[in-house]
């Protein structure tokens, strides 16, 4: 049963200004709102145990469900029964949350730009930044097939591509520290080598 979400503005409270910015902070800003979104966006996952088996940050069940919740009353998430189980309920990004992948890759440009992070974990947002607008609304698209539609995501689209990118780089990271090299290196970022001390 997909619950319905008004296209024109998200039921949120009142925040302590009108100011878009301090808005979208006080819906956003804590520490796993977005990560909860990213994980939907590019892992494919949409139900409780698989968001929280992938978590890579591990994020503890009780946070999980307690985000999941404000997402979905924010109307940034739909809560649906899984159609092939009765007992599972599926996690599926609104227009508002799919709205959400330019600043999502903006902020994942930013941190592998000036960040200390991995190249296999900062892959698919500088592919997304490099790939431009075009390539953004494509994947926007595709996001909007998988959860607004319900289809399953193509084979070979940008949600397939992002993923192949990221399983290179993560095998030839692999394959760089079995070979010896510094295990400490992680990426160069801006002309600085950046480590994960």
């Amino acid at each position: 049963m997909t619950q319905p979400v008004s296209p024109e503005v998200l039921p949120v409270p009142p925040g302590k200004s009108g100011c878009p910015i301090n808005m979208t902070m006080e819906l956003l800003g804590d520490r796993w709102s977005l990560i909860v979104l990213r994980d939907i966006m590019f892992s494919g996952n949409t139900h409780f145990r698989e968001l929280l088996g992938a978590s890579m940050e591990g994020i503890a069940s009780n946070m999980l469900a307690a985000r999941l919740a404000k997402l979905v009353d924010a109307g940034l998430l739909t809560r649906d029964d899984d159609p092939t189980h009765r007992q599972k309920i599926e996690y599926h990004l609104t227009e508002a949350a799919i709205g959400l992948v330019p600043v999502i890759t903006e902020l994942g440009a930013w941190g592998a730009r000036w960040l200390p992070t991995t190249p296999e974990l900062a892959v698919r947002a500088q592919l997304l930044a490099e790939g431009g607008q075009a390539l953004r609304e494509g994947f926007m698209d595709e996001l909007r097939d998988i959860h607004l539609r319900r289809r399953p995501a193509p084979d070979g689209g940008v949600l397939a591509d992002l993923t192949a990118a990221y399983l290179r780089v993560a095998e030839n990271s692999g394959a760089q520290a079995g070979e010896g090299g510094d295990e400490g290196e992680v990426g160069v970022r801006g002309g600085r080598s950046a480590r994960s001390d």
